[in-house]
C-alpha cells in the first residue's frame, strides 16, 4: 500500500500536470472506473479524476455489475463523447471495446489491473500516475487510429482469447478474485498446477481446431491472438508467434496438442524464454495470418473459453474471426 508521501507525491505530480493552460474547448471524456480492479482505491481515484479535469470535461463512473462497462460505452458513443477511459484492468477494457466498437468514439485506458496488457499494447505507461500525466499530455495533440478486434462467438477481445487448458486456469483465478488481486502470478501459477493435476494428467478433455488453410490439429488448448505479445508474466512478455499486430487484421496463435507432465515444463520454458519459440516444441503447432479459426470439442465435453484474461463460459463450438479497424484508440 502505497504511503502518504507517497501519495502527496503523486498528487503534486498529477496537479503540476493539469496546470497546463486548459484547451479552449476541452474534451468531453467519460472514465469508467472499475472500482474492484486490483490497483483501485478511493483516494486514487479521485486523485485521478481531479487531475483530467484540469484538462478535459469529465465525467467519471463507477461499474456495479459484470457487463455494465459495456453499457455505460454504449450510452457514451450515442451521446457523442470524445473519448472513453477504460480505468481497471484487462477485463475492463474488454468490456467497454465491446460497447464502443464501430463506433466514431475512441477509446483510452488507465492501467488498473494486476496485468494491463493492452495499456502496454497501446504505449501507455503501465504506472497509474504516469499514464494520467500521459494523457494531460496528449490532449492538444490528439491523434485517434483504428485497430482490429477479435471475435469469438459474438464476444469481442481487443489482444488474446483462449480454449481448452488456457481457459481453465483463466476459470480458477477468476473465482478467487481477492488471491488474485493479493499474489498475482503466483496464484496464478499455482492454480495452472492444479488445473491441470485435476484435469489434464488423466482423460485431459480433447478439442479440435480448424485452422484455415491447414489440416485439423487436435489438442487440449488454444490460444489465439489478434496482437503480440500475448499476455505479460509480471513484466515479461509472453510471445507465441511474430507477426500479428493490433492493426495487421489477422489472427495468429498456437495448439498445444498435449499437456503430459513431460511436456508441459518444456513449453513453459520457451514460452518464457527470449530467444526458444514455443511454436517450435514439437507438441505445439503455430499458425499466423488467418481470418478465422474453429475449436470444436473432441469429446462431447464442453470447451471453456477465455478473452482478455476473463472466463466467460464453455461451448461446444467456438469461431475465432477478426475485425479489421473495428475499434479508435487514443495513446
Amino acid at each position: 500500500m502505497a504511503s502518504s508521501s507517497d501519495i502527496t507525491s503523486d498528487f503534486e505530480r498529477l496537479e503540476r500536470a493539469a496546470a497546463l493552460s486548459a484547451p479552449a474547448t476541452a474534451k468531453r471524456m467519460l472514465v469508467i472506473v472499475n472500482p474492484y480492479a486490483t490497483t483501485m482505491s478511493d483516494r486514487l481515484k479521485h486523485l485521478v479524476v481531479y487531475a483530467l479535469q484540469g484538462r478535459y470535461d469529465v465525467e467519471a463512473v463507477d461499474t456495479q455489475r459484470s457487463g455494465h462497462a459495456t453499457e455505460l460505452c454504449r450510452e457514451a458513443a450515442n451521446e457523442g463523447y470524445d473519448v472513453v477511459v477504460a480505468f481497471g484492468g484487462d477485463g475492463t477494457v474488454n468490456e467497454a471495446a465491446n460497447g464502443i466498437a464501430g463506433s466514431a468514439t475512441p477509446l483510452t485506458c488507465l492501467p488498473g489491473g494486476a496485468t494491463n496488457v493492452y495499456c502496454r499494447m497501446l504505449g501507455i505507461p503501465n504506472d497509474v500516475v504516469d499514464a494520467t500525466e500521459h494523457l494531460l499530455g496528449i490532449a492538444d495533440d490528439w491523434h485517434p487510429r483504428p485497430v482490429d478486434l477479435g471475435m469469438v462467438n459474438g464476444r469481442l477481445f481487443t489482444f488474446s482469447a483462449g480454449a481448452g487448458l488456457d481457459a481453465s486456469v483463466v476459470r480458477r483465478v477468476d473465482s478467487h478474485p481477492r488471491l488474485k488481486a493479493q499474489y498475482g502470478p503466483l496464484f496464478y501459477t499455482a492454480s495452472a498446477m492444479a488445473v491441470f493435476l485435476r484435469r489434464y494428467v488423466v482423460h485431459p478433455p480433447r478439442m479440435v481446431v480448424e485452422v484455415e488453410g491447414s489440416e485439423p490439429v487436435t489438442g487440449v488448448s488454444a490460444f489465439v491472438q489478434n496482437a503480440d505479445p500475448y499476455t505479460y508474466f509480471r513484466s515479461r512478455p509472453i510471445e507465441l508467434v511474430e507477426g500479428v499486430e493490433l492493426d495487421s487484421g489477422d489472427l495468429g496463435g498456437v495448439v498445444l496438442q498435449r499437456a503430459s507432465a513431460i511436456d508441459i515444463p518444456t513449453v513453459l520454458w520457451r514460452a518464457m524464454s527470449r530467444r526458444a519459440k514455443i511454436e517450435k516444441h514439437r507438441q505445439v503447432t503455430g499458425f499466423r495470418h488467418v481470418g478465422r479459426v474453429v475449436v470444436r470439442s473432441g469429446d462431447d465435453r464442453p470447451v471453456p473459453i477465455q478473452v482478455d484474461g476473463d472466463y466467460v463460459g464453455a461451448h461446444d463450438e467456438a469461431v475465432f474471426t477478426i475485425r479489421p479497424n473495428a475499434l479508435r484508440v487514443v495513446a
